[in-house]
């Protein structure tokens, strides 16, 4: 019979759960949307006799009610414990995006009845912490273009079927803009002295080699980015114990141009330049989430 792997696509209404769809649809899973749980096991069942063309399983799942977390983690025991492997995607965004996104479309909430919006949002949030907290990935949309997302998703996707163990993504991001809600670990970096109050550096970002001396030639920056590795690593190992393949870490700075930007780049150069306890590599990603703002 044909080894099956399924991806669970969830998350907030509005956060990109159809879009996310598309992408895995573009490469080549055999995507269904809103399937009920109930359903889920029996179509597994029957793509294992359906050959390669269904071997990947993308599904879109939807929670209406509090007993929505209890039956997804289930069913993921089940399948896991049938030999399918199972990887769960959580599509999130802030309150106001959310908001702001289903004022554009003019549809309702699916959760929304005599209240509003807001508080539907509010609902339905409490209802998803559970999937949110078992996800293997979760993915801030609220300032991701579908191009982004894509590249996001494409990336997760092929490490996945790769099977190449943990994937580690370091995002570098300006608090100023706010948190990226999807970072398992986030940091702050606005300890070092700030590159833009230098007029030879300022149009610089922390890509760029005078701005990336600058910020880590400071007392100080050396010993975080150590030591800050080490603790990645250590998370790490310990999110490999516990079946996650996917980490995000964010680190911080003022406007994540110069200092993040440059320190994500160093722990990223630490990583893959080191090794995991078991004396495997580390699949490393950088991201720049505000580089090119103003």
């Amino acid at each position: 019979m044909t080894e099956i792997t399924v991806v669970f696509i969830a998350g907030m209404s509005g956060a990109g759960r159809s879009a996310a769809a598309d992408v895995f649809e573009d490469d080549g899973w055999y995507v269904a949307d809103n399937v009920p749980v109930t359903l889920i096991g029996k179509l597994v069942e029957l793509a294992r006799t359906g050959g390669d063309q269904t071997s990947r399983l993308a599904m879109v799942v939807r929670g209406t009610d509090e007993h929505f977390s209890a039956e997804l983690a289930a069913l993921r025991a089940d399948l896991e414990a049938a030999g399918t492997s199972v990887w769960q995607v959580f599509l999130d965004a802030s309150d106001e995006v959310l908001v702001r996104r289903f004022e554009q479309v003019r549809r309702r909430h699916p959760l929304q009845t005599d209240d509003t919006l807001v508080e539907a949002i509010g609902r339905e949030r409490d209802y998803l912490a559970g999937v949110k907290e078992q996800s293997d990935l979760v993915v801030d949309t609220s300032s991701l273009s579908v191009a982004r997302l894509r590249e996001v998703l494409a990336n997760a996707s092929e490490d996945t079927a790769s099977n190449t163990g943990l994937s580690v993504s370091i995002q570098s991001f300006g608090f100023k803009y706010g948190l990226p809600i999807d970072s398992d670990l986030v940091t702050d970096v606005r300890f070092l002295p700030n590159p833009f109050w230098i007029p030879e550096l300022r149009e610089h970002n922390g890509t760029d080699a005078p701005v990336r001396d600058y910020v880590l030639g400071q007392e100080g920056a050396d010993e975080f980015a150590r030591l800050y590795a080490d603790i990645i690593r250590l998370v790490a190992d310990g999110y490999l114990r516990e079946g996650k393949r996917y980490m995000s870490v964010g680190i911080g700075c003022t406007g994540g141009k110069h200092r993040s930007v440059a320190m994500a780049e160093e722990l990223a150069r630490r990583l893959t330049e080191g090794q995991r306890a078991d004396g495997t590599k580390f699949d490393v990603r950088v991201m720049h989430r505000d580089l090119g703002r103003e």
